[in-house]
């Protein structure tokens, strides 16, 4: 006994700020290169939550300063609605406090940790405490707060409060300061640079030390936020269900009708029926085998999925595209979104992109940026659902080579949106292996990668026939050249003959003792307008006839001829220089003309 009173004496509750104190691994600050990354990610979510709340376009800066030995100073301001003086201390000082956990729609933040983790984190590294301004209106001043974490208690430590002069009509600027490093660099622009790919509404300005960086918005259109819904019958528990009822003085059919997702009076009442219960019944008044069998029977009875277009806010195919194609030159980018669906009563929706050739590298494996409810997933790759779906594709079957993940040019976006993303950890680095989701990704990557394989064949018959083209007015002329010096007769011209033969426009370039040719022969049936773009390091000044349109770039220039060449004749122009550069033609289809450079 005289033990047990001992260890009776020990004992004391523990508060969830002294729990994420020691298990600070949980949230993301496992060490301190990564502590940046995170608290960044925190602050970013929160302000583009914020802003797509208000309904207004995100302009966000952030600023990283080293202001000391392994201490860095970090900023991060957006022009989102502001917060409330009441509400600063606790939505920066209190661990799990938040407006989102019990709304079911999608969001960045959901638990309310993230931020005040951070928070957290700089008390425990540099002692100092976080500075927040906000203002939420122009007619309301701003207010300073300096605030830290009373860790026994889990409750905000004001340490000032002040009104401020801020140059902001609305907004929040936080500023957190604690010991770390900037070896993470790199893997902090590629997470800033993948947020502006899936939030392609949003600006983001960056200060690194003395380099600066911006992210520019690709779109104009303030993105309508989700709104919330009620649980759905399929994916609610006992747990829960009880609560529920317990906090409701309605009948039992209205109050399944008003408290749960898509159920009708005629749904309510089956289910009453199925668990034979009278309707009439006050829902606080079940017992808890009478709440057992309405579950069930809840459960059992079919009832439409969640109403998804209101509480997810899917990114979109076009917007998809324009953002990789900001971010990334591919000369090849396609993008799905599959239609919704749900997995334990929680809506989710796939959307997947992929990317080919331009300035990705050629070497190693494919680039895979996995998100989840417009977030970048950085770390955990090999445990996430996503790399395990596509390696699980056989991409060998659309000419991609592989081991493991799909190796070559190639870049795979995968977007998971969710009102309950199942994350494996609560620092949300991968998505759980359920069986819904992982079957959407595949089959959305299956489709994709059949638009791939087509896109590459179509490139590689199209640089067969221009290999071919090549050829054929290389050589013909060096074989008449040849036979008219052996017949001894003049020079014909086999411009008429290749065009049989490849029976299209025919456009050649030809550098030979200092004079640039260009020529252009149509042996199709098109007549109108063509546009020749010739882009080299030659003015062209001397052209005859001279260039519709002259302009200069980093040492380059580009000439540009506007013409009508009708069927069955050729147009000439030809200039000084050294040629070399690249040469297009424009106004025709690709079908009906093939591009030569004679120099290559």
């Amino acid at each position: 006994m005289v033990l047990a009173d001992e260890l009776a004496k020990q004992q004391r509750s523990i508060s969830v700020a002294e729990f994420f104190e020691k298990n600070k691994h949980l949230l993301g600050f496992d060490s301190p290169t990564r502590g940046v990354i995170t608290t960044i990610k925190e602050a970013v979510d929160n302000s583009l939550d914020a802003c797509e709340e208000a309904q207004v376009l995100p302009d966000i800066f952030i600023s990283i300063k080293k202001t000391g030995n392994d201490l860095f100073r970090i900023i991060v301001e957006d022009n989102g609605p502001g917060i409330t003086p009441a509400q600063v201390p606790f939505v920066f000082g209190k661990l799990l406090y938040g407006s989102r956990f019990h709304q079911i729609r999608q969001t960045r933040g959901q638990q309310g940790i993230g931020i005040s983790a951070a928070v957290l984190y700089a008390q425990l590294t540099s002692g100092l405490p976080t500075i927040v301004i906000s203002r939420t209106g122009a007619k309301e001043p701003a207010h300073r707060f300096e605030i830290q974490i009373k860790i026994e208690t889990n409750e905000p430590d004001i340490i000032a409060q002040e009104p401020f002069e801020w140059d902001r009509i609305h907004g929040t600027r936080v500023q957190i300061e604690f010991k770390s490093t900037m070896a993470a660099k790199k893997k902090l622009l590629e997470y800033l640079r993948y947020t502006s790919v899936v939030n392609p509404h949003a600006r983001f300005r960056v200060e690194l030390d003395d380099e600066a960086f911006t992210f520019e918005r690709v779109s104009q259109e303030v993105i309508v936020c989700p709104v919330s819904i009620q649980p759905h019958p399929h994916g609610i528990e006992l747990g829960q269900f009880k609560r529920m009822a317990a906090a409701s003085d309605q009948n039992l059919i209205d109050f399944l009708v008003e408290g749960f997702s898509r159920v009708g009076k005629k749904i309510a009442q089956d289910m009453c029926d199925r668990a034979g219960l009278k309707s009439t019944l006050k829902a606080k008044g079940l017992s808890a085998d009478q709440q057992k069998v309405l579950l069930a029977a809840m459960q059992e009875i079919a009832v439409p999925a969640p109403p998804i277009s209101q509480c997810l806010s899917p990114i979109g195919e076009e917007l998809i595209r324009r953002g990789l194609d900001k971010e990334f030159q591919m000369d090849f980018v396609a993008a799905r979104t599959r239609a919704t669906s749900v997995f334990s009563g929680h809506p989710f929706m796939v959307e997947a992109a992929i990317g080919y050739g331009g300035k990705l590298t050629s070497e190693g494996n494919a680039v895979i940026l996995r998100f989840a409810n417009r977030v970048p997933l950085m770390y955990q790759q090999g445990a996430c659902a996503i790399t395990e779906c596509i390696m699980n594709v056989n991409w060998k079957a659309y000419n991609l080579s592989q081991q493991g993940l799909p190796m070559g040019p190639v870049l795979i976006l995968v977007h998971v949106a969710s009102t309950n993303v199942p994350f494996t950890s609560e620092s949300k680095d991968a998505i759980a292996s359920i069986s819904e989701i992982e079957k959407e990704i595949v089959l959305a990557l299956q489709d994709l990668g059949r638009e791939l394989k087509n896109f590459v064949s179509r490139r590689d018959k199209n640089k067969l026939a221009e290999d071919r083209a090549r050829a054929v007015c290389a050589i013909i002329p060096e074989i008449a050249e040849k036979v008219s010096e052996i017949v001894e007769k003049p020079l014909i011209d086999t411009t008429p003959i290749e065009g049989k033969l490849m029976k299209k426009l025919i456009a050649k370039k030809a550098t030979r003792n200092g004079k640039v040719t260009l020529e252009l022969a149509n042996y199709s049936s098109y007549d109108g307008e063509i546009t020749v773009y010739d882009i080299s390091a030659d003015d062209a000044a001397d052209a005859v006839p001279k260039a519709d349109f002259v302009s200069e770039m980093d040492g380059q220039f580009t000439k540009v001829w506007k013409m009508v060449i009708p069927p069955k004749t050729v147009w000439h122009a030809e200039y000084s220089g050294k040629g070399g550069g690249i040469l297009d033609v424009r106004g025709i289809d690709d079908n009906k003309k093939m591009v030569v450079d004679l120099d290559v």
